[in-house]
């Protein structure tokens, strides 16, 4: 059984804590590297606390804060493995513990020509990096992050619990959760580096997900306010049934704890049924179809055309949203640095298209 409010763990238990780090500010790599050992020092300190821990969460950025001035963005990206995952592997082998650690950003291969990547690193108890997992979606407009090209990642985590790792706004993203886990994640990590006014929607989004995908989720955001934006923390562990088994408020170095049963997400994914949503996905209506003589698996074919079309055409599917949406990745009426307005040209064409699609 999944619970909370002990500092234990069992064989049949992984014990999770996430801890919600303030947002740092940093500037030079002399800084991230002196922020860095504080990570490695809570790393230890925290498994005293806890002795059942086999896993600790941070946030994004919590290693290199945003550097909003594009110079030090490039100055203080590091590569991986390198300096700060040794430091980080370090800390988990002389701890004991399992880690996950936020570097933003890891160099791009064609480093300083391309921008970094937002990137998370699962560190094992003996200090060896097992899971790199790049973000595949950038919050844009503001993050000019290189998208992610590695995909969604499954490893062995801690006392074999399977483990993927996803990052803040990839979490609007209902696909991401599902891939994980049919790839098989029974725990969706979500550090987060997540400001106000979004937070009632992201400690919505994270529990409906875990209940959509027969997950558990460990969400560890950010705290505090870094010069430009005010962090709502709401770090939170939440069950496979989309309860939450402990959330902080918005508190810096705030932490939750709960044990995590292994055999209990597997025992509900093998013989839950009717909120079996993995197993009826695939085998759709499998009660009728079995009922009209026609098989025992159900319909396996997806029944999404725009899905289809992603896939087989993505040029088309992009097109498929620019027509609900528009068509340009700046808006006239807002403009955001970086970020090409719209012509006039464009404005007219997007303007005619509304007054088409009103009529």
């Amino acid at each position: 059984m999944s619970r909370h409010g002990d500092i234990s763990s069992s064989p049949d238990t992984v014990g999770v804590c996430v801890f919600q780090y303030p947002m740092p500010r940093l500037h030079t790599n002399e800084e991230v590297f002196e922020n860095a050992k504080k990570i490695c020092d809570i790393v230890k300190g925290t498994k005293m606390g806890l002795p059942g821990m086999d896993l600790i969460v941070f946030p994004e950025y919590s290693t290199m804060g945003i550097m909003y001035d594009r110079d030090e963005m490039f100055d203080t990206a590091c590569a991986i493995p390198g300096p700060l995952t040794d430091m980080f592997g370090e800390a988990c082998k002389e701890a004991g513990v399992w880690g996950v650690f936020s570097l933003t950003g890891e160099q791009h291969e064609e480093h300083p020509k391309k921008n970094p990547y937002n990137t998370l690193v699962l560190i094992n108890d003996q200090g060896e990096i097992v899971q790199k997992y790049r973000k595949l979606l950038p919050w844009t407009p503001i993050e000019g992050w290189t998208p992610g090209n590695l995909g969604t990642l499954v490893a062995e985590g801690p006392k074999g619990m399977k483990t993927s790792m996803i990052i803040c706004d990839d979490g609007n993203y209902p696909e991401i959760w599902r891939d994980c886990a049919m790839k098989g994640a029974e725990l969706i990590i979500r550090p987060q580096g997540y400001m106000y006014p979004a937070k009632d929607q992201q400690v919505q989004v994270s529990k409906t997900m875990a209940w959509c995908n027969q997950v558990y989720v460990a969400v560890a955001n950010a705290s505090g306010f870094d010069g430009v934006y005010t962090y709502f923390g709401h770090s939170a562990i939440i069950g496979a049934d989309g309860r939450t088994l402990g959330e902080c408020g918005t508190e810096d170095n705030g932490i939750q704890y709960a044990q995590l049963s292994i055999s209990g997400i597997r025992d509900s994914r093998a013989n839950d049924q009717s909120q079996n949503q993995l197993f009826k996905l695939t085998h759709r209506g499998y009660s009728g179809v079995y009922a009209n003589g026609d098989g025992e698996k159900g319909v396996a074919e997806c029944p999404f055309d725009w899905y289809k079309t992603w896939v087989t055409n993505p040029k088309l599917a992009q097109e498929m949203a620019e027509k609900v949406t528009r068509s340009t990745i700046g808006v006239a009426c807002c403009p955001v640095a970086g970020i090409p307005s719209p012509n006039k040209e464009e404005e007219e064409l997007l303007e005619l298209t509304n007054e088409l699609d009103l009529s």
